[in-house]
């Protein structure tokens, strides 16, 4: 996406980095008029959404990690995964 130089100049004035507005527009809500907003409550949801990714991938750290096996749409089996089986 494209960059003004107007919003270039406001996101310095504020002290926005680009990486947030990446994030912001990658994670926030669509408002009106064009707006995507990552007000509180986004940040809030998506802190919420990390802890729980982050439960998740410590149980899969557990295990070794996971092995699915899929052939097109359909999971054919799962496994723990260990160092030698590829």
């Amino acid at each position: 996406m494209n960059k003004t130089r107007h919003a270039e100049a406001r996101q310095n004035q504020r002290g926005i980095s680009s990486n947030m507005v990446q994030y912001a527009l990658r994670h926030g809500k669509e408002g009106k008029a064009s707006r995507v907003i990552f007000g509180k409550k986004e940040a809030l949801e998506r802190l919420k959404e990390l802890q729980e990714e982050e439960r998740l991938v410590k149980k899969m750290l557990d295990k070794g990690g996971v092995v699915v096996v899929a052939d097109g749409e359909s999971i054919i089996t799962t496994y723990n995964y260990t160092e030698h089986q590829h």
